[in-house]
């Protein structure tokens, strides 16, 4: 074995437990999937630029630290010896926050180049990288008359201002370090993922999250209104939590060389979800529109042919059913907060 592997297995069904970096552990899905990968026997070094006391989980069995990865050297010391790196850090948020944070996000290119240069120099075998649905073509999502985005659509590049853009060159980054340099790149592209222990107010928050919000205070305040941006006729597809994890480990164990869509295929309305919300809280809500809010794109929805060629899996669990332990999660929350 090399320095970059761990000389250790788990004796249940001998499987390799590998050193792995967990680069926005601190954040909704780098906790989630630090957990994973500690439960599967891994060593696992979780990373995050924010106080541990502001990371949405911490795992105590995980190597927690505390270190900016735009800073080449941190990089460095983050990826020695580790035999696998998940790049999940970046600066982002909903829609609210990456349309007037352009600059912020496209800073995240940094982190990437660092940490790809760092993976190489440490020996790693495998790096992932975690995309967005940001990166597609933002004139094939002009209606709310959904076309499933499939992978080749991302070009000719016409992303989302700022964030996207930032994506679909790291993406590149990836693909070349590849082709040059030999390390085994993954690429997922995420579809609006939601779950619980997600960010859930301040700014940074996801349509899911922010309306489960917004109906919890309206529940509490006895307005009964609920403040929708747009007209809410605009379609996303949300990707539950689990199976965003469970995407992600399986494309590390795949030989998959390209991006892969890491979404559910199940597009709805933002009136919809609205109305699913309703029922987890047991109101109707006077629905208030709010013209000229960001809204992004009008219509995104994943198309799942290549994920399931390339892994015989698809993501499957629906919001439909699955977004109330996320509902009750943000209602403990606002609880503890705000209602004595």
């Amino acid at each position: 074995m090399t320095g970059a592997e761990v000389a250790s297995w788990r004796l249940e069904g001998c499987i390799m437990s590998k050193a792995v970096v967990v680069a926005g552990a601190g954040g909704f899905i780098g906790g989630w999937l630090t957990k994973r990968l500690l439960e599967a026997g891994h060593s696992v070094r979780a990373v995050d630029v924010k106080p541990v006391s502001d990371w949405e989980q911490v795992h105590h069995s995980a190597e927690n630290m505390v270190l900016d990865l735009r800073d080449r050297s941190n990089c460095k010391e983050v990826c020695s010896g580790m035999n696998e790196i998940f790049n999940l850090a970046c600066d982002m948020g909903g829609m609210g926050f990456i349309e007037l944070n352009k600059a912020a996000c496209m800073l995240s290119v940094v982190i990437g180049a660092n940490l790809l240069e760092a993976a190489r120099l440490a020996g790693a075998s495998k790096f992932f990288f975690a995309s967005t649905a940001c990166v597609y073509n933002v004139a094939l999502q002009s209606s709310s008359d959904v076309v499933p985005l499939k992978e080749e659509d991302a070009y000719p590049a016409n992303p989302e201002d700022g964030y996207g853009w930032e994506k679909l060159f790291s993406e590149r980054l990836c693909r070349h370090f590849s082709e040059e340099f030999g390390l085994k790149t993954r690429v997922a592209r995420l579809h609006n993922v939601f779950g619980p222990c997600c960010t859930w107010e301040g700014g940074r928050e996801k349509a899911p999250a922010a309306l489960c919000r917004k109906a919890i205070e309206a529940k509490y305040s006895n307005r009964r209104k609920l403040e929708i941006w747009g007209d809410g006729n605009q379609k996303r597809s949300f990707t539950h939590i689990d199976d965003c994890t469970t995407g992600i480990l399986k494309m590390m164990d795949a030989d998959v060389s390209e991006p892969l869509n890491l979404g559910s295929d199940l597009v709805i309305s933002i009136n919809e979800l609205v109305t699913v919300i309703e029922g987890l809280a047991g109101i109707q809500f006077e629905r208030e529109y709010v013209a000229g809010a960001p809204l992004g794109v009008r219509g995104r929805c994943s198309d799942n042919t290549k994920i399931f060629q390339q892994l015989n899996w698809a993501p499957s669990l629906s919001i439909l059913q699955n977004l109330g332990a996320t509902y009750e999660w943000i209602h403990q929350k606002y609880l503890n907060k705000y209602v004595r």
